[in-house]
């Protein structure tokens, strides 16, 4: 008798019910829930953005199937509540990526609209078909603090609420780097503390960058310099968490000076 041929999608899911399984599945797989696989789902976004960033495509192909096994997860969960399965989250995909291209995949021209326009103007109708009352709203809560910063102010900015060059954003964050300095509670301090970041965000915004990549980049200097300054002081045969303020500072500045030479 010939074994029928299996899709892998098709496995994996048979995989997921029988983990799932009320009777003999696997308890720990069993006992999760939305709220307590949503870290998980995070989790593995964020390891297939870090295999991108590393240019490792062996990884890449496993952590796209973690993020899978995310998708098959939540939907097994949804179709045992009676709510969707896989089958239904796949087809509103396609309808949705079908929806947001009129002009490749229905008989729509593309227009004078540029793509990005064309885009969030069919964003913006869906939000509006479900009901959305603000230009704010479908900015998803659990977002990075960074990236729901950039897109809230986004979205203002559609609606004209926006600086017309970045001195204005320049200005506001000296304007918060004052505030910061006098507030005299916790509670103010945490209140303009978040009104220097969210300025900040606008300020890189109105210079046309990314402010999630411009941090990242900054983030991946600073280690780079950090490990150069512990080379350093054991090259020197120092314990760089002995030195002084003064000493660590004089590293830094070598390690950064170093830098500057080998770059073209």
């Amino acid at each position: 008798m010939t074994t029928p041929v299996t899709s892998p999608i098709d496995r994996l899911l048979r995989i997921m019910a029988r983990l799932r399984d009320r009777d003999t599945g696997c308890d720990w797989d069993r006992a999760q829930t939305f709220t307590t696989i949503a870290p998980y789902t995070i989790e593995e976004a964020y390891e297939v953005s870090d295999a991108i960033e590393r240019g490792d495509m062996s990884a890449l192909k496993e952590e796209l199937g973690d993020l899978l096994l995310q998708v098959v997860f939540h939907a097994r969960m949804a179709e045992e509540h009676g709510l969707f399965d896989f089958t239904a989250v796949a087809d509103a995909i396609s309808a949705k990526m079908e929806a947001r291209h009129p002009h490749i995949f229905g008989h729509a021209a593309e227009g004078d609209q540029s793509r990005e326009e064309r885009w969030e103007s069919l964003k913006a109708d869906e939000r509006a078909a479900k009901g959305a009352t603000s230009a704010l709203d479908g900015v998803a809560l659990a977002l990075p603090a960074l990236m729901r910063a950039e897109k809230l102010q986004k979205r203002a900015a559609r609606q004209g609420f926006d600086w017309p060059d970045p001195a204005g954003p320049a200005a506001k964050v000296l304007e918060e780097l004052d505030e910061l300095a006098t507030a005299e509670t916790d509670a103010q301090r945490l209140d303009e503390a978040g009104d220097l970041l969210f300025a900040a965000v606008n300020l890189v915004r109105a210079h046309r960058l990314a402010p999630e990549d411009a941090l990242r980049h900054a983030n991946a200097k600073f280690e780079r310099r950090f490990r150069g300054m512990e080379a350093l002081a054991a090259a020197r045969g120092q314990t760089f968490a002995e030195l002084s303020l003064d000493q660590q500072d004089a590293l830094w500045n070598d390690v950064k000076a170093s830098e500057l030479r080998e770059t073209p």
